[in-house]
Formats: C-alpha cells, sequence, structure tokens
C-alpha cells in the first residue's frame, strides 16, 4: 500500500523536497511510515508506504500506486516499475499501459523531453489527482497531498457541494475530471495526462470499452470462459496479496471471488462479515451455507449502535471529502478490525453487479432490450418471475410499473438510449437555497456507446455512477489501516469478456446473475449458488438518524454554522427530519430519507474538518 505525490516545476523558485515531504505526510495521516523521494532535473517525487519507492533510471523517474498482475507477461523483470520503465523505452506511455493488468496510478517524468506524464488504470481502483499553482504542478494519491502546495485552498467545488447536498449519490462522479475542490482536478479512469515544462496540460483516454457483437457461444462455452477468467484474475491478485482476507455477505459477487481463491489455492481462506442485531440486514443465516467449504476462520463485525457522528468525522479524515452512502460506514468498521488483526490484504466482490447486472433496477433495461428484439414472450415470462421472487411493498414489481418504467427511462425508438432517473435527481432538490444553486434544470452526462439499453446503463454505473464513489470509499479506507484492496471483478478482461455476453445470459426467469451461477457450478456450494434473494451491503442506517441518532441531527441543523452557509432550504430540512422520524418510529412501509440525511450529516462534517485542516 503506497500513496503517491510529486511536483514539476515549472519555472517557481519553491525548493521541492521539503514541500513534497509535506505533501506526502497529508496523504496518510492516520499511519506512521516511511517517505522516500528522488529528483531528476525538474521533477521531485515522493512516496509513502512500505511496499516501494520512487526509481530513477537514467533520464526518467518515475513513481507507482498499486501493483501489476501480468508483469511476467511483459518480460523477465524483478519489479512492476523496471517493466514499466522498459515497456515506456520500447513503445511509448499510452501503449504501455495499454499493456498492463493491474490497479495502479503511475507518474513517469522524462527529462530528455522535461515531460510529465499521468496515468490512470481502466476502472480508477487507484486514485490520482492534480493541481496547478504559483508555476508548479503537483500530483498526488489524495487531494490533501495538494492542499499542502502554495496557492491550492480548500475552496470547494460550488457545483459537486450542491449535487452532494441536494441530488442523489449516482450523480456525485458525472464530471469525469471533477474533484469535490475548486483547484484540484482528477486523472480519469483510463486516461493519461501528459503535462510539459511549460505548463502545457493535454488528456486523453487510452482504453476504452467498444460495442463488439454479443458472443454466438453456447451457454455452458460462455460460462465455462467465463469460470477460467475469473479464477486467473483471483489468482494473479492472490499472488501479489500478503496476509490476506475476504469480505463476505451472503450473495453471489464476494462467495464467488473468495471461493475462487479457495479453489486456485487448495486453502480454505479468513473471511470478514458485518452482522447485525436487525435480521433485516444480517446475512448471517445466508453466509453460513458457504463457510464450511471456504472459510478458515469468520471474523464477525457487529455494527449496531455505533457512534455515528464520531465515525463520520474519522472517516473524512481519510477521505477529503464527504462519503457517499452509509454503506461505507460498516465498511471502515471492518478495515479497522482487520488491520487490528494484522490483515493486510482485502479482498471483494465490487464490480460484480456491473458486470452481471445485478443491481434489481438492472432489471427493466434488459426488459427494454426484450421489447426492441421483438421478444414479447421472454419479456412476459421474465417480468412475471421478476414480480415473483422480487416484488416489494414500497418498490414494487409489476407490468405496470415495467411500462412506466420505459416511458421514463428508455427511449424504445432508439435502441440502448437511456434516460436519467428524474424522480430519483429531484427528490431533493427543493432542500437546496436557491440562492445557492438551482439543480432543477441539470443534466447528466449520459453515454450510449451500445446499442443495447442494459448494456448502456451498467457502464453509466461502472464508469460515472455506482463505482467510482465505491472505489473512493475501499481505496481510502483500506489505505487508512495500511490495507491493500484486491478487486478481481475489475479484471479489464473479464469486463471486455461481459460487455460483449448477450442479456439473455445474465437474467434467468427473474433471477439475476445467470451465467455467474453457472460458472460457479462446483466452486461455490449449490445453497449459495442458487440462492435468489440477497441482502446486499447494506445498513440499518435508517434508525441512526432516529430516536436518540435525531438528537445530534437537529444540533447539527439548528446550528448557526450550519445554517450560514446558505447551502440548504432550512425549513424544508426539518420538514424531512421530522418525517423521517414519523416513518422509522412508527414502522410505516413508506420511503424514509436517510440517504439524504447521510448526505447532509457528511456534507457538514466535511466542512467542518476543512476550516480545522492546516492548509498554510
Amino acid at each position: 500500500m503506497n500513496r503517491i505525490v510529486g511536483l514539476l516545476d515549472l519555472g517557481s523558485r519553491v525548493e521541492s523536497a521539503p514541500l513534497v515531504e509535506r505533501m506526502a505526510k497529508a496523504s496518510l495521516p492516520l499511519v506512521t511510515t516511511q517517505i522516500a523521494q528522488a529528483t531528476c532535473r525538474h521533477a521531485t517525487f515522493g512516496i509513502t508506504g512500505d511496499t516501494g519507492q520512487p526509481v530513477r533510471s537514467g533520464d526518467l523517474l518515475l513513481v507507482l500506486d498499486g501493483r501489476l498482475f501480468n508483469r511476467e507477461d511483459l518480460g523477465d523483470y524483478t519489479t512492476d516499475a523496471d517493466a514499466i520503465l522498459s515497456s515506456y523505452r520500447e513503445r511509448g506511455f499510452d501503449e504501455t499501459l495499454r499493456r498492463l493488468n493491474g490497479d495502479f496510478a503511475i507518474a513517469l517524468y522524462d527529462a530528455r523531453l522535461n515531460a510529465l506524464w499521468l496515468g490512470r488504470d481502466r476502472f480508477g481502483v487507484k486514485p490520482l489527482y492534480f493541481a496547478v499553482s504559483h508555476e508548479l504542478f503537483g500530483f498526488g494519491s489524495r487531494p490533501r497531498a495538494l492542499l499542502a502546495m502554495p496557492g491550492i485552498s480548500g475552496e470547494v467545488n460550488h457545483r459537486y457541494v450542491a449535487r452532494f447536498a441536494g441530488s442523489h449519490y449516482r450523480a456525485f462522479d458525472n464530471e469525469w475530471d471533477a474533484s469535490p475542490y475548486a483547484n484540484i482536478r482528477q486523472v480519469p479512469p483510463a486516461h493519461a495526462v501528459r503535462v510539459t515544462g511549460g505548463g502545457e496540460i493535454a488528456q486523453h483516454a487510452y482504453w476504452s470499452l467498444s460495442d463488439a457483437p454479443d458472443y454466438r457461444e453456447s451457454e455452458a462455452e460462455l460460462a465455462e470462459r467465463y469460470r477460467e477468467l475469473l479464477l486467473d484474475a483471483v489468482a494473479r491478485r492472490v499472488k501479489v496479496s500478503d496476509r490476506r482476507g475476504f469480505t463476505l455477505s451472503g450473495g453471489m459477487d464476494s462467495s464467488s471471488v473468495l471461493a475462487s481463491a479457495v479453489k486456485v489455492t487448495g486453502n480454505k481462506q479468513p473471511a470478514f462479515s458485518t452482522v447485525y442485531e436487525d435480521k433485516t440486514y444480517d446475512e448471517s443465516d445466508e453466509i453460513v451455507s458457504i463457510l464450511d467449504a471456504t472459510v478458515s476462520q469468520w471474523h464477525r463485525v457487529p455494527v449496531d449502535n455505533p457512534d455515528v457522528f464520531g465515525l463520520i468525522r474519522r472517516m473524512v479524515e481519510v477521505h477529503d471529502e464527504p462519503v457517499a452512502t452509509a454503506t461505507w460506514l460498516a465498511h471502515f468498521v471492518l478495515c479497522e478490525q482487520a488491520a487490528e488483526l494484522g490483515f493486510r490484504s482485502l479482498f471483494g466482490g465490487l464490480g460484480g453487479d456491473e458486470l452481471n447486472a445485478g443491481e434489481y433496477e438492472h432489471f427493466l433495461y434488459h426488459f427494454a432490450d426484450l421489447r426492441v428484439t421483438g421478444n414479447e414472450a421472454m419479456l412476459a415470462r421474465e417480468v412475471e418471475m421478476w414480480a415473483h421472487y422480487h416484488d416489494h411493498p414500497i418498490y414494487r414489481k409489476n407490468r405496470d410499473v415495467v411500462e412506466q418504467g420505459f416511458a421514463r427511462l428508455v427511449d424504445l425508438d432508439r435502441p440502448g438510449y437511456c434516460r436519467p432517473d428524474r424522480a430519483r435527481l429531484d427528490r431533493y432538490v427543493g432542500t437546496l437555497d436557491r440562492d445557492f444553486c438551482d439543480l432543477r434544470g441539470y443534466e447528466p452526462e449520459m453515454d450510449h456507446p451500445f446499442s443495447s439499453f442494459l448494456k448502456n446503463r451498467t457502464y453509466q454505473d461502472l464508469s460515472r455512477e455506482t463505482i467510482p464513489p465505491c472505489l473512493r470509499a475501499e481505496d481510502r479506507q483500506a489505505a487508512a489501516f495500511g490495507l491493500e484492496n484486491f478487486l478481481p471483478f475489475l479484471d479489464h478482461r473479464l469486463v471486455e469478456f461481459m460487455y460483449r455476453v448477450p442479456g439473455i445470459f445474465k437474467y434467468r426467469e427473474g433471477v439475476t446473475k445467470h451465467l455467474l451461477r453457472e460458472a460457479m457450478i462446483g466452486v461455490l456450494p449449490e445453497e449459495t449458488r442458487t440462492r435468489v434473494k440477497k441482502t446486499g451491503w447494506n445498513a440499518p442506517a435508517h434508525v441512526w438518524f432516529s430516536g436518540a441518532g435525531r438528537e445530534p441531527l437537529l444540533d447539527l441543523v439548528h446550528s448557526r454554522r450550519f445554517q450560514q452557509r446558505g447551502i440548504y432550504n432550512i425549513p424544508e430540512v426539518l420538514r424531512l427530519v421530522d418525517e423521517h422520524e414519523d416513518v422509522v418510529s412508527s414502522g410505516r412501509a413508506e420511503e424514509h430519507h436517510m440517504m439524504f440525511l447521510w448526505q447532509l450529516v457528511n456534507l457538514e462534517l466535511w466542512q467542518q474538518a476543512i476550516e480545522q485542516w492546516d492548509l498554510d
């Protein structure tokens, strides 16, 4: 686990080494670790951690956060850095990035050209930010490092704050290169940035998914290819991991990663699960079915009565920003316990829902594909079984809901064209003070690289909605406790494969992840492999802002500091606080406001934290 920082001097008179050290210390505030530096002409790089250092090779200087999983495929090299430098000399930066299978953030300075290259892995598992000020170009794994640069303040990104305050978490990352700070940008996933000594900055994609023809093989053949790819993705990550543990829920994704690791190593593995007294959220009964076959030691992490405000303050300190959803509070607690027990790596199933169309809302887009291809018989059957398995007293599942969804969310006259979910985006726009921002006209960027509704919807999740905030949370929280994070479903070979698998192999008779279930025959226990319903990585966060949890929430909303920020329509916020309490305390089957309240608390505590940071 490393964090990288660096400076390219564009003509300043600043002494770089002390500044780079300050930036590096800001990258891991909770972990005491060594800092290594190296300088080559106008560039000074730093790294924190115990698994790497800047590498100087002639006129080249490189620093790497992350791991390669295919170094042996690139040649006979002792380190990942050696492999990258050799490939750069032979092929250039873009072609080098395309050859890499890994989770990485790379900075490479070429003194012959007086040019700096930044590169980020295809899905953004490893973060990378940059800023320009006082004739200095700086980069870092975290925004906090760049706040240590002269002239880079804690001024927040106004548009980001507005979306965080009054919209849905899926809108936060719609701008690929934005950050929560006004003067800090991020390198988008699958992109490279080139900076010249004259201060010119150019950004471009080196990889993308394309609308290639669907595979025509049989289900059995595709399942076999899927199994081989997943097992290889897991094996490559297991090979480079140290003292590993596995996050485990009752569902297919985390269970498949764990069972695959057992398959490739021949040994059971330790696992961590968050557990709750509330059986609506606790998956212990479902997890039990996989324990005997795969788990050497099961670590149950209870998260029943957390100090929510205290934990959010700690989380903000390691995120440098508000945390998107309440799910990640439990993950934070889990990471801390894993580190205390001596673990150094955590494996998880993130990405499985996007590849396998595992979210409940993905059904609608599969149904739309069936409609535009004229497959009405299959559509009728799938809707029937969808309702049978997944109907909910609040979120209903029936044919009328499907037709209403078609009208709102897709354009059936333009195959693959998905519309923004206005109901979701606009639900809380009234909570914003109009003088601060009016989000009623906000139009998020929607990508449509495919002719399939389902592929475009899951691609939107992968690139702009669900995956980016989840990756940030996993990375920040693992790194805060000295852990490395491994996500085999985000192996690019596996992603490319699954985006050529027809939707009819992802759903079957109202059950999600059909091809993954077929691929895991003989790998997963049958009870786990065939289970239809699951809770998912979730938490009973609605009760955290009710009852006793309501008082600190009201204290925050009534505080002068909160109200003077001018972000919120205070009467509307107080109305929602009361309505949330009424719904939760009554136990009625109605929508509450937990997501909104979580975002409100995080946003305010983040801004309070910025005011306390030493940014001089």
